[in-house]
């Protein structure tokens, strides 16, 4: 293993010619694609001091703040996994130890790099969900293939959550300036009012990109709004007419872009995120920018409960299934290019980058 600190926390880093990607041990954040061309790392590394997830004590803590999310927040970091629920859980799983976007967001994890320091495999145990959880990633020049695996511990049929919680920030992410593009199609706004700065009309059906505002007219979902402060959320089910999903944030001042692309079989939905200096709470205190583009099973951030009640949304199931005893495997890569104007689109890089 190839042990490095990032941010005062034990993570293990790989790297070739164009990149270095950095994990966490604990939490299994993958914290940094770093871009070696253009200095930069598009995923966000959060305002405040972060921590191991496994050394929070709410009592001591309390720049964390005081909602059950205080531990995830205390070591959160860009790409973060939502597995085995995506949002909160009920009080009855809260009881029992399952944490907000489940274990995988807070558990330890075991890592190991192979072959000439390019590729790792990270695992973790889960116990509250009863599932083994394996990530293999590998990087092919400014492109990482990223495969998992979910394996079923318990001998029943379950419903789940398992969504990539991938958030950009600083200095690629700017206000106004950052361009987004996206294979999504049919979108819904959160069901009620997603903060104090929510610009956006709730529970409102749109088509991508242009969701309806609270006062009027529609908002392009394309690029960040101007504002000194706003918070927002949006659903959306990627293109049935493409086999693969994708998107793809621009930084103009960088020219770089950045995105993701995967099998619209194995994550269907998007959640798109918005935190615009709008949180006074902490350890928000006024002071973020971040955008996460969330790809998964789910198309909101809601408890197990609520997703198998939700059922279906414009035809497509709002959940994944996990079979007793059973192992699910998905593949997605992450691309880094350098770039003059917003790409259009990202294609499957396929078995080699």
């Amino acid at each position: 293993m190839r042990g490095v600190m990032f941010r005062n926390r034990r993570a293990v880093a790989i790297e070739n010619g164009d990149l270095r990607l950095s994990a966490c041990l604990e939490g299994g954040h993958i914290a940094e694609v770093f871009d070696k061309r253009s200095g930069v790392n598009p995923l966000w590394t959060p305002p405040w001091p972060s921590i191991e997830p496994s050394s929070f004590n709410a009592s001591a803590h309390a720049e964390y703040g005081a909602g059950i999310d205080a531990q995830l927040l205390a070591g959160i970091m860009g790409h973060n996994l939502c597995l085995d629920i995506f949002g909160g859980p009920t009080e009855e799983e809260a009881a029992a130890g399952l944490t907000p976007h489940g274990e995988a967001s807070v558990a330890p994890y075991d890592a190991a790099v192979a072959g000439s320091g390019e590729a790792m495999t990270m695992r973790a145990h889960l116990p509250v969900a009863q599932i083994a959880f394996e990530r293999r990633i590998e990087l092919h020049g400014r492109a990482v293939r990223i495969g998992e695996s979910v394996t079923n511990l318990a001998g029943v049929d379950r419903p789940i959550g398992w969504t990539q919680h991938v958030t950009l920030g600083p200095p690629f992410l700017e206000q106004g300036v950052t361009v987004f593009e996206s294979s999504a199609t049919e979108s819904k706004t959160y069901e009620s009012a997603f903060g104090a700065a929510d610009y956006l009309r709730a529970g409102a059906e749109f088509n991508w990109p242009h969701a309806p505002g609270i006062a009027g007219g529609t908002s392009d979902l394309r690029c960040l709004p101007h504002n000194p402060a706003s918070s927002a959320y949006t659903a959306h089910l990627m293109s049935r007419a493409r086999e693969h999903a994708f998107f793809v944030a621009f930084s103009p001042a960088h020219r770089l872009a950045f995105g993701y692309v995967w099998r619209r079989a194995d994550f269907p939905w998007m959640g798109i995120w918005e935190e615009n200096h709008s949180r006074p709470s902490p350890p928000w205190n006024g002071r973020t920018l971040a955008r996460g583009m969330e790809f998964g099973v789910s198309p909101f951030p809601e408890s197990r409960r609520a997703m198998v009640d939700r059922g279906t949304l414009f035809g497509v199931r709002t959940y994944g299934w996990l079979p007793a005893r059973a192992r699910l495997d998905v593949e997605y890569w992450a691309l880094v290019l350098s770039a003059q104007r917003p790409p259009e689109t990202l294609e499957w890089p396929g078995e080699a980058a």
